[in-house]
């Protein structure tokens, strides 16, 4: 059985909140033994912290929100799929706001500085949730989004994204190996359509977007007048509304770069498990919602059937 892993050293970054547009700094730090992933707030009284796990989920608007100890903190799932990317079983995360920095929209920043900085290799045996002819399902019949997790000894996941769009119709993206995150999925953005950026903006969400930080799809013409407010709101340059496609500053970074993101963000959603997954999972139109619900049976699965305390019982003979 693996062992748990820390980081070998302290590491920070600073950024900009998507939906505060505030100034923020995350400091990712090595954690004890069976410590999991905690979320300190350095800016509230008392330094609070919030156990990064899917009890703890409050919200799924736009982004996955964890809230404990009278405390919140969104946009927690890039930060938290660089860890579980890595394979990382323990980190404390400090932040000095209520969502972590959205930085490129993406997790390759946090996979390059735990590169940088190394990780270390702990005593104990890492915990895993494992399914023996049980299989987990979970769907949302208003979306059409559907999680399946099957019974497997290594961990992989299958994608389908689908929307209602001339640009982003149907794409698909898969991993078999979380060996491969840091190089084909952690650098996949996030991404939003044009036409969902005024009513985020009406939801005071969005205060922190830019075309640096996200996928921008132009796929619904609009007037020239709507098209130049909203511009003028977002700071992009005035386009014209009649050339449809992608519109942020950096091109993709591969056609299925969106579908690549979503997959990204299951893994965010699924750390908060508490505990490495072995199985299939197949993921259908995903999205914060229905993984978070995913998330949740899957560690009621797990809580009743902790592989890892198993295997420790075992080793200690009892």
């Amino acid at each position: 059985m693996k062992k748990q892993r820390t980081l070998k050293n302290y590491f920070s970054l600073e950024g900009k909140g998507l939906h505060t547009g505030l100034f923020l700094r995350i400091t990712f730090k090595p954690a004890p033994e069976n410590h999991g992933y905690k979320i300190k707030r350095t800016d509230v009284s008392g330094q609070p912290i919030i156990e990064a796990v899917v009890d703890k989920v409050v919200n799924t608007q736009r982004g996955t929100v964890l809230a404990d100890n009278g405390v919140q903190v969104s946009t927690v799932e890039h930060a938290l799929a660089a860890l579980y990317g890595c394979e990382i079983d323990n980190c404390l995360i400090e932040i000095d706001g209520s969502e972590f920095p959205i930085l490129d929209g993406s997790s390759i920043q946090y996979v390059r500085k735990i590169k940088e900085i190394g990780i270390q290799e702990q005593n104990a045996p890492r915990k895993y949730v494992s399914l023996k002819r049980k299989r987990i399902r979970v769907t949302d019949p208003e979306t059409g989004s559907e999680m399946l997790l099957l019974p497997g000894e290594s961990f992989t996941i299958e994608s389908t994204i689908r929307f209602n769009s001339i640009i982003l119709k149907q794409q698909k993206a898969n991993i078999t190996n979380l060996t491969d995150f840091a190089k084909d999925l952690a650098s996949a953005r996030t991404f939003v359509f044009v036409r969902e950026i005024e009513q985020l903006l009406n939801n005071n969400l969005i205060k922190g977007g830019d075309l640096d930080n996200a996928i921008v799809i132009y796929d619904t013409p609009m007037p020239q007048q709507d098209y130049d407010r909203l511009a003028e709101a977002t700071g992009m340059k005035q386009k014209n509304a009649k050339h449809l496609g992608y519109i942020m500053n950096k091109p993709l970074m591969c056609d299925n770069e969106p579908a690549r993101h979503k997959l990204l963000d299951i893994i965010g959603d699924i750390a908060l498990v508490g505990a490495f997954i072995k199985g299939s999972i197949t993921a259908i139109c995903p999205g914060h919602k229905i993984n978070v619900l995913f998330a949740k049976a899957i560690r009621e699965h797990y809580l009743e059937n902790p592989l890892a305390t198993r295997e420790i019982l075992k080793l200690q003979g009892i």
